[in-house]
């Protein structure tokens, strides 16, 4: 199911925002022709929770592809785009693997990974814990189920420059703080899960969706990480990770879909939560993920990248070069 919050003791005019265009800007995406083409991580951002990453080992992958109008279980109700897809799927040129974070309708799409399958038969899933029954049922094949701080070897034969050659690339299964649901009757039955993978000698990490800490209920305009609210648990997961998985070359890491603060900072980051979670997994780089495509809660739809200058402001990073966000379609090189 969609996500669907309820918070009674929050009080105050709430209002859906404004997803009018303009709102962020949508471009072509333009793939590297072929798998060994430039010897730097290439990372293009399709929306959402969604990016091809393209390794110089020549590996492909593909991250919470989820390329239909609504994120829900209906075709007539729901979050609806309000940026449009960069590409349709058949136009992405290789997939070695998809990588799903978790069951929610925003990051996994029934349609979209039947469609990947359809045009790259041999792609590899990879989902967590309690998912793989659900992507047999749909009739998808090769299926990797894991549970957190579980490593998979993923080896790929394909043609570079002009010969046979293999590729081989780690996947690892790690914890995030979420939750997971497709109906009213599966609640937290799969596991919501980050992901590292690595191929050659760089590192990737996918966040998904998560969130960070518990915030209560403030004032309007109160600093939730103002000195009195310092001492609120923070997951420790992330540093974990970053300990044991770490350093990654490039964070894929939510900023978006976090207001009202109490009643989604449990699942969901905010750009300041976020700035942590760079630091505690020990991401040299990152881009910015789930925003700018559905509205799934209240906040401005260009909020996240504001607040984002902001928060890396706070902690002395520079706000650019560092921790960005990118038109949709756009690549970056690591």
């Amino acid at each position: 199911m969609w996500k669907t919050v309820f918070w009674p003791t929050i009080t105050g005019d709430l209002k859906w925002p404004d997803t009018k265009p303009p709102t962020v800007p949508v471009v072509p995406p333009q793939w590297l022709p072929a798998r060994d083409a430039s010897d730097k991580l290439r990372a293009t951002w399709l929306g959402h929770a969604c990016y091809y990453v393209e390794f110089p080992s020549g590996l492909r992958v593909l991250f919470d592809p989820v390329f239909e109008d609504r994120c829900s279980p209906f075709t007539f109700m729901g979050p609806k785009r309000f940026t449009p897809r960069p590409c349709d799927l058949k136009d992405i040129p290789v997939v070695d693997a998809v990588v799903i974070s978790h069951s929610h309708y925003d990051h996994l799409s029934h349609s979209s990974v039947l469609e990947i399958q359809k045009h790259h038969p041999d792609v590899q899933f990879f989902v967590g814990l309690g998912l793989e029954s659900w992507f047999r049922h749909s009739g998808l094949k090769n299926v990797t189920e894991m549970d957190w701080w579980e490593d998979a070897e993923l080896t790929v034969t394909a043609p570079i420059a002009g010969e046979k050659k293999t590729i081989s690339a780690q996947i690892s299964c790690l914890p995030c703080q979420h939750t997971s649901a497709r109906t009213a009757f599966d609640k937290d039955t799969t596991l919501w899960c980050s992901w590292g993978v690595k191929s050659g000698d760089k590192n990737v990490w996918f966040g998904g969706d998560t969130g960070y800490r518990a915030v209560p209920h403030l004032p309007a305009g109160v600093d939730d990480y103002g000195p009195e609210y310092e001492s609120l648990p923070r997951c420790p997961q992330f540093q974990q990770i970053g300990e044991h998985r770490g350093p990654f070359d490039l964070g894929l890491i939510p900023i978006g879909a976090y207001y009202p603060r109490a009643a989604f900072s449990a699942m969901h980051a905010n750009p300041f939560d976020s700035v942590e979670i760079f630091q505690d997994t020990k991401c040299q780089k990152a881009m910015g993920i789930h925003w700018g495509t559905w509205a799934l809660t209240m906040e401005e739809v260009l909020e996240p990248p504001r607040q984002l200058k902001e928060a890396l402001k706070r902690k002395g990073i520079a706000e650019e070069g560092v921790f960005d966000v990118c038109d949709i379609g756009q690549s970056r090189e690591f």
